[in-house]
């Protein structure tokens, strides 16, 4: 499935066949403001205001990463940008997670009049009178994904948001999305290490005219070529949970980095812009989402557009890092259960 194009053409990229045309990677702001322990807010903004210098146009978000706390963010990194870079800057914002004081996530509400009501808040925060892409964070079992979507289906009608999304939902639920609205892109994890959606996701997307924003490129920094085995988190960091980042799963799975970091050498590139330039090149209907929380981060991972990989790279790359290799599951228990896309 892969294909011999060039990653070095910046261009841009279309969501699916009816989504907006964007810069061929987008800003993950959710580190910026949650999972990854203490993030540091001047170097944040800095940050965004890097990536819209650059092109980046797709901003991604959730209303519950900080508990609003990153649409308030994103919110004041675009009143501050140049007029030119906030005309172009795209939101894209998921909803429905429910949130306790403490931090905790006690499941998701896709009711039609919850819709609406996450929608008021998120445009309130984030300072704006639409939401480019707006989709719920994971499908709530309560409640015929028919029903949600037909909700946002609304609200485009209505101008407050622009193109619907979808996110971590399987074959069948693209499927019965599709029947009711047009969907611009499904945003799931994809990356070298985690390639489920190959068997049936992603033909379905691409038969349907759905693009992917690929979240995960990086697997959280795994594969970055900067994760230690000795690294130690910081307090909050959900990668202390995380079954890939485990013992003798982390081991395994650095074992995997360092083969792949040979390929990288032997380009001339590093193993973070080796791994990004890999997802970019399984499709132009991809658009990878980068959560780069510096704007050292950021440089790096824009370099990757000027990679090609070549079929010999790319068979290198898979050789070091196959399919279905990697040790533990991209989330814990608790959370796959959540996922649509899983069952």
């Amino acid at each position: 499935m892969t294909t011999n194009q060039s990653t070095s053409e910046t261009g841009t990229r279309t969501l699916g066949s009816t989504g907006p045309r964007v810069f061929p990677l987008g800003l993950g702001c959710m580190g910026m403001s949650a999972l990854y322990g203490e993030a540091d807010r001047a170097e944040s903004l800095a940050t965004i205001h890097a990536a819209l210098d650059a092109g980046v146009t797709l901003l991604d978000t959730g209303d519950f990463y900080g508990m609003g706390h990153n649409e308030l963010l994103i919110n004041e990194a675009l009143r501050t940008a140049p007029a030119a870079a906030r005309e172009k800057a795209l939101t894209s914002v998921k909803f429905g997670a429910l949130r306790t004081v403490e931090g905790g996530f006690t499941g998701y509400d896709g009711r039609p009049e919850a819709v609406k009501n996450f929608l008021a808040y998120s445009l309130q925060r984030l300072g704006r009178d639409h939401i480019d892409i707006y989709r719920i964070a994971r499908v709530d079992p309560e409640v015929p994904i028919e029903e949600t979507v037909g909700a946002i289906a609304e609200a485009v009608a209505a101008g407050h948001v622009r193109h619907i999304g979808l996110s971590e939902v399987g074959a069948d639920t693209l499927r019965r999305a599709a029947a009711v609205a047009s969907i611009a892109d499904l945003q799931i994890e994809y990356s070298l290490i985690s390639r489920g959606i190959e068997e049936e996701i992603l033909p379905t997307a691409r038969e349907l005219g759905i693009g992917v924003t690929a979240y995960g490129v990086l697997s959280r920094g795994l594969i970055s070529g900067h994760f230690t085995r000795d690294r130690a988190l910081a307090p909050g960091d959900f990668r202390g949970m995380s079954p890939r980042f485990q013992g003798g799963n982390l081991d395994r799975n650095l074992d995997l980095v360092d083969a792949l970091r040979k390929v990288a050498e032997e380009k001339g590139v590093t193993v973070a812009q080796t791994a990004i330039a890999w997802v970019l090149a399984q499709g132009e209907d991809i658009v990878p989402l980068v959560g780069a929380r510096s704007r050292e981060r950021l440089g790096e991972a824009l370099g990757a557009l000027q990679v090609s990989l070549t079929p010999a790279d790319l068979a290198a790359i898979e050789d070091a890092v196959p399919a279905g290799a990697a040790a533990g599951d991209r989330y814990p228990a608790a959370q796959m259960a959540h996922l649509d896309s899983e069952h």
